[in-house]
């Protein structure tokens, strides 16, 4: 099968470096236009984020040889060199919003990882495994500004991924979630560059993360949604309080969730356990390459999930959930983790290029 070429917009930043490592040998992807702010548009890649190179391993061969682009260049450079493009560009909300229609305008789909067009109303917001069905907003958005084949999807931010398939989990088994209580204690690299300053985080928590809380309690909200008259009507029926933390880790978020139900309740702690364990969804039935086999993972240790142990589980795109008891104040309460820079933003966009080329999106 001949890949598709990928473009990387933002392509120096951690994301897009995340990119490159994640999509090397991938069996439908290709890596072929790179793109990032003017001061490093000409300039080889290797040259690009020499010193400023994050990841534990080389960058993949061949990247590095590839000329950067400008990133507000969405015209004949881009329309030669990919046939869709995931953005991790960094500027402005309003600058990123421009940019990333531009490239749509252009007639080239964009797989965004940025909060820019979370809340646009015809922008869906994919998690594969919980509302891979939004996907067909695209044939609305498209209708609605005169798109060919450009279209903008983007992924939710990367905290809520440690319990939202949880929790549709049990909601597609019939118990609809009303009420939830979290707490989120976010890895240092969902920071971004530069990040926390060092001296912020030795032996220390940070309980306050910009604009985090206001995400954790909407988002979920635009997921749940149903499309009704060509557009996302929001779930309101779920009230979500969150407090979310920094603390020194480096990878993997962790979310302390108390639920409750509405009417119907699960009738055992074991019950909810089974399915989890046994929960599968459109990415798994499709085979998808970076889809997990296991999406929920059940540890039955009284000390697990931990970011150390657990954020890696299946190659960092599976939620792993423990620690599941009775809740006085709701219903029941759990842990759940998911690798931040793995399902929670590069890996969780990859498998939504992935669903949207099996849709025929792509």
């Amino acid at each position: 099968m001949e890949k598709l070429r990928v473009g990387i917009l933002g392509a120096t930043g951690a994301v897009g470096q995340n990119y490159m490592l994640l999509l090397q040998n991938h069996p439908w992807f290709e890596v072929t236009y790179l793109a990032a702010s003017p001061n490093s548009a000409g300039k080889k890649y290797g040259d690009a984020v020499k010193g400023k190179w994050f990841m534990d391993r080389d960058i993949p061969p061949g990247v590095e040889s590839l000329v950067v682009q400008n990133a507000s260049d969405f015209g004949k450079a881009a329309l030669e060199g990919c046939n869709f493009v995931f953005s991790s560009y960094e500027g402005s909300k309003e600058d990123i919003q421009k940019t990333e229609m531009n490239y749509a305008t252009a007639g080239i789909p964009v797989i965004s990882n940025n909060s820019a067009h979370r809340w646009t109303e015809d922008v869906p917001m994919i998690i594969p495994e919980i509302n891979w069905d939004h996907l067909k907003m695209i044939d609305i958005q498209r209708k609605n500004r005169g798109f060919d084949r450009g279209f903008v999807v983007t992924k939710p931010n990367c905290s809520i991924q440690s319990y939202m398939t949880p929790i549709e989990a049990l909601w597609k088994a019939g118990y609809i979630p009303k009420r939830m209580i979290v707490s989120t204690e976010q890895a240092v690299s969902g920071a971004g560059y530069p990040g926390v300053p060092s001296l912020d985080m030795i032996n220390n928590i940070v309980p306050y993360i910009g604009g985090e809380d206001e995400k954790t309690e909407r988002e979920p909200l635009k997921i749940f949604a149903d499309i009704i008259g060509g557009a996302l009507n929001n779930y309101n029926k779920l009230k979500i309080s969150a407090t979310c933390t920094r603390v020194p880790v480096i990878d993997g978020h962790t979310a302390l969730v108390n639920l409750g139900f509405e009417d119907k309740k699960p009738e055992s702690l074991e019950e909810i356990i089974g399915i989890w364990e046994n929960f599968r969804s459109e990415p798994q039935t499709l085979g998808l390459p970076f889809a997990p086999e296991r999406p929920i993972i059940y540890r039955r240790e009284e000390n697990r999930p931990q970011p150390r142990k657990d954020k890696d589980s299946e190659k960092g795109m599976a939620v792993t959930v423990g620690r599941l008891r009775k809740c006085d104040v709701l219903d029941v309460k759990f842990v759940g983790l998911s690798h931040n820079t793995i399902r929670g933003a590069a890996g969780g966009a990859i498998l939504t290029a992935e669903l949207l080329k099996a849709k025929g999106y792509l």
